[in-house]
């Protein structure tokens, strides 16, 4: 994905650090936020997961430190919930400025209950998101345990969450107390997307319940399978943000109560980008405007979350196939039904093919099958078999091919 690095500034003046997710053309058909649990940061695994499978599906996601966390300026002893909230809203106006105002707010565990109460202050909001989300967020206190007793008798403790230390207070304890989840989200506007695991330790599924039965209707529940709290295996944020950006695309209107759509893009520039990770094959495409996805098989290193390049190569000559041929007999006013095609690849030696000039390599070979529904005579098959052959993609893999390539610097990191 295309990540931005930015900052923003938050109520009490203090400097934010974030990332927007942008789709490589960096035409999204929406905004949205992402918040992150409680002590945690904008780069946890989970988080980023689900920003950038939404970023393949055109959603635009801000994805930030809270004050006193991660890169963000501040003290995080002096956050409180409703503090988390005013940069949430913060976060919001930033994006409204310099982009467009979000229309999706999504936040896991104690960031769910965070986007749920900010949503009443950012009224472009269409859409919430929960990800394992506590009922109330007064839930935090008693995971704190004998950390917030402490907090209550001398004011503030310290309290060791993930292998890290943090200073909480009494304030955040009462903030949290003073919440009122039933009225929040009885007055919540928008539709709601409830997701939960049912193996979750921390935060028990009843609260989804909960946060659903409290909510209107248009509302959605999710169950995220075996999946912890923290979203650990890739595979569970992954599934997450792209069921998440699946269901938003119901919500997220245009300002004239268009349904989203792809932008439109110039015939002329028929670039296709792809992106690779660290981790992995797992590749994100965009072509014309689309997004798919490719990989490769487990047993070649990859995660099998997508068909590999050669199936792709081969998605394109029988869909090639099958239109050209669709295309001819539309024009004859041939009775052709359906045309299928099926495709497989092979890697032979070149002594096995009779065409080939050299015979001491390995070449390949594409094994394509036709089959055509309707009422055709034998004739008309036999052409229709000839005009398969004449397929743009065809022609192109049987050609002289060059392929040039060039190195583009890296911009420097704004």
């Amino acid at each position: 994905m295309n990540t931005k690095r930015i900052t923003f500034t938050n109520a009490n003046g203090m400097r934010l650090a974030a990332r927007l997710e942008l789709p490589d053309d960096e035409r999204p058909v929406a905004y949205a936020i992402f918040a992150h649990c409680f002590t945690c940061s904008k780069n946890i695994k989970a988080a980023v997961n689900i920003t950038r499978a939404m970023s393949s599906r055109r959603i635009a996601v801000l994805r930030f430190d809270f004050t006193g966390l991660g890169e963000s300026e501040g003290d995080f002893a002096d956050t409180t919930f409703s503090s988390q909230v005013s940069d949430l809203v913060a976060a919001a106006r930033f994006l409204e400025r310099e982009y467009e105002a979000p229309r999706l707010l999504v936040g896991h565990s104690l960031g769910g209950s965070a986007v749920l109460v900010a949503a009443a202050e950012i009224p472009s909001a269409a859409a919430v998101a929960t990800i394992a989300a506590p009922y109330s967020p007064s839930h935090l206190r008693r995971l704190l345990g004998k950390s917030a007793d402490e907090a209550e008798r001398q004011g503030e403790a310290t309290v060791n969450l993930g292998g890290s230390d943090f200073t909480i207070r009494k304030s955040l304890l009462d903030d949290l107390e003073a919440q009122r989840p039933a009225e929040t989200l009885a007055h919540l506007q928008g539709a709601l997307l409830v997701l939960h695991s049912p193996a979750d330790g921390m935060v028990k599924i009843d609260n989804a319940t909960q946060i659903f039965q409290a909510a209107h209707h248009p509302k959605s529940f999710v169950s995220l399978g075996s999946a912890d709290h923290l979203l650990s295996e890739a595979a569970d944020s992954q599934y997450a943000g792209e069921v998440i950006a699946s269901w938003a695309s119901r919500y997220l209107e245009t300002a004239d109560v268009q349904p989203m759509a792809q932008p439109e893009f110039q015939a002329s520039d028929n670039r296709v980008t792809a992106r690779t990770g660290a981790e992995g094959f797992r590749t994100e495409i965009f072509a014309n405007g689309f997004s798919l996805t490719a990989d490769e098989p487990v047993s070649y290193g990859g995660s099998n979350e997508g068909p590999s390049p050669y199936e792709y190569v081969m998605a394109g000559l029988a869909a090639c196939t099958s239109m050209t041929v669709q295309m001819y007999a539309r024009r004859k006013g041939w009775p052709l039904v359906d045309a299928l095609v099926r495709l497989s690849h092979h890697k032979i030696h070149a002594e096995d093919c009779r065409d080939c000039e050299s015979q001491d390599r390995r070449i390949d070979k594409f094994v394509r099958e036709l089959e055509l529904i309707g009422d055709l005579d034998q004739e008309q098959r036999l052409k229709l078999l000839e005009i398969a052959e004449k397929c743009p993609v065809h022609r192109t893999l049987t050609s002289e091919i060059r392929v040039e390539t060039t190195l583009k610097e890296n911009p420097a990191e704004g």
